[in-house]
């Protein structure tokens, strides 16, 4: 796994679990079942058939506005690190990668 290969998950903009289960979906390679809830995202992460590096950038609106969807969020990511079979790593961001005031893309969800 390089870090150059890593997966985007931009959460700029995200404020609730809605919006970042749709990023989730947008942004990883997860399965056709993936059913946006907790434990999906972590059977479907756990479960990657390659090594994979997500780097989770604009978290910090979301942590802010849900607390607690936030640190099941980190939860979750831990879990699936600690299980997945094949080698995942997720890294938050301290910084920012783009520019927290742009507009969302077309086809966002917020």
């Amino acid at each position: 796994m390089r870090i150059d290969d890593a997966v985007l998950l931009d959460l700029h903009g995200v404020t609730d679990k809605v919006a970042f289960m749709n990023r989730c979906v947008r942004a990883l390679p997860l399965p056709i079942w993936f059913g946006r809830n907790w434990d999906a995202l972590a059977d479907s992460l756990a479960d990657m058939r390659e090594p994979m590096a997500v780097v989770v950038t604009g978290w910090q609106a979301y942590a802010e506005a849900s607390p607690e969807d936030w640190a099941i969020a980190q939860e979750v990511f831990s879990a699936a690190a600690r299980a997945s079979s094949e080698g995942l790593v997720v890294l938050l961001s301290l910084g920012h990668l783009e520019d927290p005031t742009a507009r969302p893309a077309q086809g966002s969800d917020v």
